[in-house]
């Protein structure tokens, strides 16, 4: 089997999980494990029909970096809870699926699997890191569009992305995003960054939708030379353009830094990070049974551990 290594964008799928697998599912003592079964059956469901080889749960170890508020303070702000003066800010999660996340942790490590955040950057960034830096085969499974930006055809990056369903996961390559937003994957960032996106809190220029970000970028390619087109005089950017432009300057000034995904984080290598799937046997396979039993995680496990014994 040659090599090929898969990326989650964990949280993405633990939350899918969680809202798609219904929460009567419990352990003996009354605690919902919904998130943690579909999340094991998504993993043994990918790795089977996508032929992984190596695989890492990127996490978010931050997941509402300072760096970022700092430069647009309304970045995801509607999704704290609490913020907390010196340490990342409390994320709205269901105190269900909050109880639930230590439990993940714990059955991934035993399923040998490779658990990856970085200190101050979202798992975005761990992603776009290892993406980037993979001399293998790339598959990013994730529901968040903002790694579309991460697709390369020439390097064998794709997106494999879940907003109709793991059943209905598309493959997202060069060809889909250029379909899809009229814009190549290395112009998706500029192209989010005019568009806005409200579910992250990035007001975007006023006035500048899809469809006019993606025939500006047309037109002049980058952020920079749209940008550039915008302070010549000469240029034939339209009027109301560049009065929308001037309106946002500051914002478009920080966007790029906020909406960009780290692609140079020093993480560890994949052997290092012990990325490589392999069977699982003595007592981390035991243990894993006993949780399966004890937590009621249904076939869910097994199927994960019939996976991984496919993996040599």
């Amino acid at each position: 089997m040659p090599d090929r290594l898969m990326l989650l964008d964990t949280a993405s799928l633990y939350f899918r999980a969680f809202f798609g697998v219904p929460d009567s599912i419990r352990r003996a003592d009354g605690m919902p494990v919904n998130a943690v079964r579909g999340l094991l059956e998504m993993v043994a469901r990918l790795i089977t029909e996508y032929g992984a080889t190596h695989l890492v749960a990127c996490w978010d170890d931050d997941w509402r970096p300072g760096w970022r508020v700092d430069l647009i303070p309304s970045y995801k702000s509607h999704r704290v809870a609490e913020a907390v003066a010196g340490a990342p800010d409390v994320e709205v999660v269901p105190e269900a699926l909050v109880a639930q996340v230590p439990m993940i942790r714990q059955v991934l490590r035993l399923a040998g699997i490779a658990i990856v955040g970085a200190a101050g950057h979202e798992a975005d960034d761990v992603i776009g890191s290892y993406a980037s830096q993979a001399d293998l085969p790339v598959d990013v499974v994730t529901g968040d569009r903002d790694l579309f930006q991460v697709v390369d055809d020439a390097r064998r990056v794709r997106v494999l992305y879940t907003a109709r369903g793991m059943r209905n996961l598309e493959v997202v390559t060069d060809a889909v995003v250029v379909g899809k937003y009229g814009v190549l994957p290395e112009q998706y960032a500029d192209f989010a960054a005019l568009r806005g996106d409200a579910s992250d809190g990035l007001p975007g220029v006023a006035g500048i939708g899809e469809k006019t970000a993606a025939s500006l970028l047309l037109a002049y390619g980058t952020l920079d030379g749209l940008l550039a087109a915008a302070a010549d005089p000469g240029s034939s950017l339209a009027a109301p353009v560049r009065s929308k432009l001037a309106a946002s300057a500051h914002y478009l000034t920080v966007a790029p830094a906020v909406v960009n995904i780290v692609r140079d984080l020093a993480l560890p290598t994949l052997d290092d990070a012990g990325a490589r799937l392999h069977p699982i046997a003595g007592n981390a396979r035991t243990e894993l049974e006993r949780l399966a039993s004890d937590w009621n995680l249904g076939g869910s496990t097994q199927r994960l551990l019939d996976a991984l014994d496919l993996r040599q």
